[in-house]
């Protein structure tokens, strides 16, 4: 190696960079050295042709920390698709960040583009994370939101699904099966600061008001996706509107909600609606506290996000909406079977 540095007249750090194909090496400066290292006798031809062939990507996929299930099984299956599966195939990490915070997220954007070829993460809406998504795709790194979406033109697409209409779903589904000509609907938030809870918030109420205006929506909670928080609420909610007849769970860990029903002895007469099809919501439909899960497969949301990053140039086009997630609605009576367990 010392050798090939001395006649490509460069260091002997950048030799070992471009025979392990890492990121920071210029083109004509990779060529330089294959052509030296061939001159020398250190690689044939054909190691020098798969040097010079495009590495694949390094990833890293940031997600919200907290007790959300159906993150947790994101993280799950993220971390099965970390094992090394040979050269040729893109490496990945899974990290986890503190939950609903704008600067731990954009600190986590500057901070793993050292890395990273590609950045998938759960966009929050807000300046400082949209100023760090134009400084690291400024840079090369390609930007994809999963889950929720952060329109911007420095991000090459969005791997999730249609929230607005996701939200109107939630709502025709609570005001036909609830068959009540009067009565209150409740919806518990994740947080606003993610868009898709924002739009599934004003999809819902949109239908509502077009369609139901006799029933009462009595506002938003924002439990934060915390069981804890998300049981309050719905234990307030239950106390002081005795005429709830459904509630909407935005986020996830629907697990503080259904407690609340069930310590009121009112899984019977309240309808109730998540998200994240995952081993507590599944138990929470089959012993009826639940009646509908709507779901986004998580394999197809990160095989999705990893084919966008991995794509050639030619093949996106940079800040295209692609929702390739399609919106899965299930009942006690149509549940899949072999379902994924998140760590509880």
């Amino acid at each position: 190696m010392t050798d090939v540095a001395a006649a490509a007249n460069v260091s002997i750090a950048t030799v070992d960079r471009v025979l392990n194909r890492r990121k920071g090496v210029k083109q004509r400066t990779t060529q330089k050295v294959l052509r030296a290292a061939i001159e020398l006798g250190f690689l044939t031809a054909e190691e020098s042709a798969l040097i010079a062939t495009p590495r694949p990507p390094n990833i890293v996929f940031l997600l919200p920390s907290g007790t959300n299930p159906y993150l947790r099984l994101l993280g799950e299956k993220l971390r099965a698709r970390a094992v090394p599966n040979g050269r040729d195939a893109p490496s990945i990490r899974c990290i986890f960040i503190e939950s609903f915070n704008a600067r731990a997220l954009a600190t986590a954007l500057r901070h793993h583009a050292a890395w990273a070829d590609g950045i998938a993460f759960m966009a929050i809406d807000h300046p400082e994370v949209r100023e760090a998504v134009e400084a690291i795709s400024a840079g090369g790194v390609r930007v994809v939101t999963i889950v929720s979406d952060l329109p911007h033109p420095g991000r090459a697409g969005y791997v999730g699904l249609d929230n607005h209409s996701v939200g109107r779903t939630a709502a025709m589904l609570l005001a036909r099966f609830s068959k009540r000509t009067s009565g209150s609907l409740a919806l518990v938030s994740g947080s606003r600061n993610y868009r898709a809870h924002s739009e599934r918030e004003a999809g819902f109420l949109a239908l509502i008001e077009e369609m139901y205006p006799e029933l009462h929506v009595v506002g938003v909670r924002e439990g934060h996706d915390d069981a804890g928080e998300n049981y309050r609420h719905a234990s307030s909610l239950l106390d002081q509107h005795p005429d709830l007849i459904g509630i909407y769970n935005v986020g996830g860990s629907s697990n503080g909600i259904a407690r609340a029903l069930v310590e009121r002895k009112r899984t019977d007469d309240v309808l109730f609606i998540g998200h994240g099809l995952t081993s507590d919501t599944r138990e929470l439909l089959i012993n009826g506290t639940m009646d509908v899960v709507i779901d986004s497969d998580p394999d197809t949301i990160l095989t999705t996000a990893i084919n966008l990053i991995c794509a050639q140039p030619d093949q996106i086009q940079s800040g295209r909406t692609q929702r390739a997630v399609r919106m899965d609605v299930f009942f006690r009576e149509n549940l899949p079977s072999g379902t994924s367990i998140p760590a509880r």
